[in-house]
């Protein structure tokens, strides 16, 4: 089945210590998340330079990432949401600067799409669904942060769109252990969630 390998908001206000809200930057760095992350990245751009997918199981069609972000002055950032009131609040997630650009260890390819999205879901008032179905695409791989609002919110909407699901376990995160496994748990009920080395053996 044709597939998509999707990374979710690996960017400096997210992922780096530095970043303006940073609540799992330390998590992803001492889980390896970002490594993790490329490994399946540089297996993905094999997969496709050899027009194959993994036994056969599905073809991997496409790499895409996926990044939040708002316009100066915020006019499309709602301020009383628990979520991304703090964006406004602290400055952060403002589009064209060093807090969405993505993370340097990030390895990017310059053909390879990119969204942007104003909510927590990949798929809300971005056109991610439009190059789904350009490539015909029936299963997304995903990874990135966070595990319980970005990764989650997009596998339950990607399901409910009647795709299939896999969720890379080892190459999301978020602000806790209790978090990061509740929400596994719960995608456990909607898609297919393994590690990185049981997509790349």
């Amino acid at each position: 089945m044709n597939t998509i390998i999707l990374t979710l908001d690996f960017i400096n206000d997210i992922c780096d210590p530095k970043g303006k809200i940073a609540r799992a930057a330390d998590r992803i760095k001492t889980n390896q998340v970002i490594e993790h992350t490329n490994r399946i990245l540089t297996w993905g751009r094999q997969q496709q330079a050899q027009k194959q997918g993994l036994k056969d199981v599905y073809n991997l069609c496409l790499i895409a990432h996926v990044k939040v972000g708002f316009r100066a002055g915020y006019a499309d950032c709602p301020s009383h949401s628990p979520i991304f009131g703090a964006a406004k609040k602290y400055g952060a997630l403002q589009l064209g600067t060093w807090g969405t650009k993505f993370c340097n260890s990030l390895i990017l390819k310059e053909d390879e799409p990119i969204i942007i999205k104003h909510r927590v879901s990949a798929f809300y008032g971005t056109d991610l669904e439009t190059l789904l179905r350009c490539h015909r695409i029936e299963h997304l791989i995903l990874l990135g942060v966070s595990t319980n609002n970005a990764v989650e919110l997009t596998a339950r909407e990607a399901h409910d769109r009647d795709y299939r699901v896999t969720i890379i376990a080892d190459a999301c995160e978020t602000y806790s252990d209790a978090a990061q496994q509740a929400s596994l748990n719960f995608l456990t009920g909607i898609a297919n969630v393994i590690n990185t080395d049981e997509l790349i053996k």
